[in-house]
């Protein structure tokens, strides 16, 4: 649900801000490609960045003005445990603490990505511990916003730690008001694992939102048809992988080139346009429709 109470289906785009920080273009862009929702790729400061508070209140203008819901991401939490110089999860905590003020104010626009793909494959039994500590921590330092958590294994999931342990990472919250993401690459090659995967989630009526996905992956091909008809059919979120500025072999995950709306990769005109795509399926947040909170 969005902020005025009324159902809210992410049909958006991640775009790589943090390492593009001049491509502000792209948020009227991604917003004219149909969607209604942008994941954004900051930095906490171990690998990239530390986006700037003054960067982060700029994004979140850039997103309202373009009548996008904004989900902020810590990106340097990567592959943590298997990924040299990757953040903790408490390190990208301290990041949310240290910008607080100018997310306050802002919780009918933005949600709180804690941190990208927190675990890669390898001590994953810490995933769960350590998500429900910075849940815990980001409450109780007073953040009201809608919270995301990703999934271990590199955001696959193919241990199903997070499925497992999502019912009570959920009641966990004191606000109730945290949503799971998967992302689904090579793992979901075929469309028995996508709905297995979105059905576990529907029948625990949790919430879930596929937080990236893409055509192809150094993993395997997955199955991007059967993920979008899937969420579609079970009302589930979807963040495709990603606008431009893909780079080191994985440049086919463009959705244009250069950032460039007027080249249009495969990729992206079957995203944008193909079935259960962002023109067919996105509808705009209400709190940019009706009335605002």
């Amino acid at each position: 649900l969005d902020a005025n109470g009324q159902v809210f289906v992410m049909r958006g785009i991640n775009h790589p801000h943090v390492w593009y920080q001049q491509q502000t273009r792209a948020f009227a862009d991604i917003k004219a490609a149909g969607a209604n929702a942008i994941r954004v790729v900051l930095g906490s400061g171990q690998r990239w960045g530390p986006s700037s508070a003054a960067d982060v209140a700029n994004v979140i203008e850039l997103c309202k003005t373009n009548r996008l819901i904004c989900i902020l991401e810590v990106h340097d939490t990567t592959g943590y445990g298997e990924q040299s110089g990757a953040a903790s999860l408490s390190q990208a905590v301290s990041y949310w603490q240290s910008i607080k003020s100018v997310l306050v104010g802002q919780e009918a626009y933005v949600i709180i990505n804690i941190g990208n793909e927190p675990y890669g494959n390898q001590n994953t039994s810490g995933w769960v511990a350590d998500t429900r500590a910075a849940i815990q921590a980001l409450r109780a330092a007073g953040f009201q916003h809608q919270l995301m958590v990703d999934a271990p294994n590199w955001g696959q999931d193919w241990q199903f730690i997070m499925r497992d342990n999502a019912a009570a990472l959920f009641a966990s919250d004191p606000l109730r008001n945290t949503v799971f993401s998967i992302h689904m690459y090579g793992v979901f090659d075929t469309a028995a694992e996508v709905q297995s995967y979105l059905d576990s989630f529907a029948r625990a009526n949790l919430p879930l939102v596929i937080g990236e996905f893409g055509w192809n992956h150094s993993d395997g091909n997955p199955d991007e048809d059967a993920i979008m008809a899937a969420a579609e059919q079970y009302g589930v979120g979807y963040l495709g992988w990603s606008w431009s500025g893909n780079g080191g072999g994985v440049e086919y995950l463009d959705m244009v080139l250069n950032f460039d709306p007027a080249r249009r990769t495969d990729w992206g005109t079957r995203f944008i346009t193909g079935p259960n795509g962002l023109m067919q399926t996105a509808r705009e947040a209400s709190v940019y429709s009706g009335q605002r909170p």
